[in-house]
């Protein structure tokens, strides 16, 4: 593993964070400027820890700092061969704890934006609601080649939340941010869960501290048919099936969630799509 940086990390932050962003990125550079592009927070609060998990051609500091010149605080994790994304995203949070003393952690994907908002409210919230380690918020799904669109909503407070997440993953990945002390009470990305490790950890959080969802959309994710949602969807099904056996809490909700989870594994991805669209229409 290697660190791209324009100096000595210790030297780096002149100022606390208030949070940092982890984004993880394989062969998708154009897909990572865009997102950056998004990001609005005081410049010398925010961190933002790229890890480029084994890309054909890696990605370059240069192209990032001439793209996003408003970010002052950029590093590139540079891991020697793909591994995946729960390694990558586990290489960023021990990077994360190892260098920075950021009281919180937020997600964001390649290809996906946020609202210029997002990070001054998730702050907000967390710092004024001190029992809850983890927050979300709505986010709208779009796909420019099958004309999809669709805002994806919620339960917004933690018991609904808990009873939720039989039955779906509450928490969009992209759009959390977490407090760091709960990587000490839980651990890191669970490796167990291929396809869901996000769902397992989202699980083992709500079980040591509250979550919330934001009830607005801050963050537009696009659905890339190509990736690890799309293109490893049984396995994700199959793994979603086996974080509810082990984290659910109400008897009947996983008898429920695992009956949709079989149902889901039999029917068309492209259909399930259609039917939330309609949905929200």
């Amino acid at each position: 593993m290697s660190i791209n940086a324009p100096g000595p990390v210790s030297d780096f932050f002149k100022s606390p964070l208030d949070f940092c962003v982890l984004i993880p990125c394989y062969n998708d550079e154009a897909g990572l400027v865009r997102s950056l592009k998004s990001i609005q927070y005081d410049t010398d609060k925010c961190a933002v820890v790229v890890v480029d998990d084994g890309s054909d051609t890696p990605v370059r500091m240069d192209v990032l700092k001439s793209s996003v010149s408003h970010l002052m605080h950029i590093f590139v994790i540079r891991l020697p061969e793909n591994k995946g994304i729960t390694t990558a995203l586990n290489a960023g949070l021990r990077w994360i704890l190892q260098n920075t003393t950021a009281p919180y952690i937020a997600r964001l994907d390649c290809l996906d934006t946020c609202h210029p908002q997002r990070f001054y409210k998730q702050v907000a919230f967390l710092n004024t609601h001190t029992k809850v380690g983890l927050v979300g918020t709505w986010c709208t799904f779009t796909s420019q080649r099958q004309h999809l669109n669709y805002t994806y909503t919620t339960p917004l407070w933690h018991d609904e939340i808990v009873k939720a997440m039989h039955l779906r993953n509450v928490f969009i990945h992209p759009t959390v941010m977490f407090r760091v002390d709960l990587i000490t009470k839980v651990g890191f990305y669970p490796s167990g869960f291929p396809h869901a490790e996000d769902y397992a950890f989202f699980w083992k959080a709500v079980q040591v501290a509250e979550g919330s969802v934001l009830g607005e959309s801050l963050v537009n994710c696009a659905i890339n048919e190509k990736g690890i949602s799309i293109s490893n969807r049984r396995a994700q099904l199959y793994s979603r099936k086996k974080a509810v056996r082990e984290f659910g809490t109400h008897k009947a909700l996983k008898i429920l969630g695992v009956l949709k989870l079989d149902i889901l594994l039999i029917a068309p991805n492209a259909l399930l799509l259609r039917l939330k669209t309609l949905r929200k229409k």
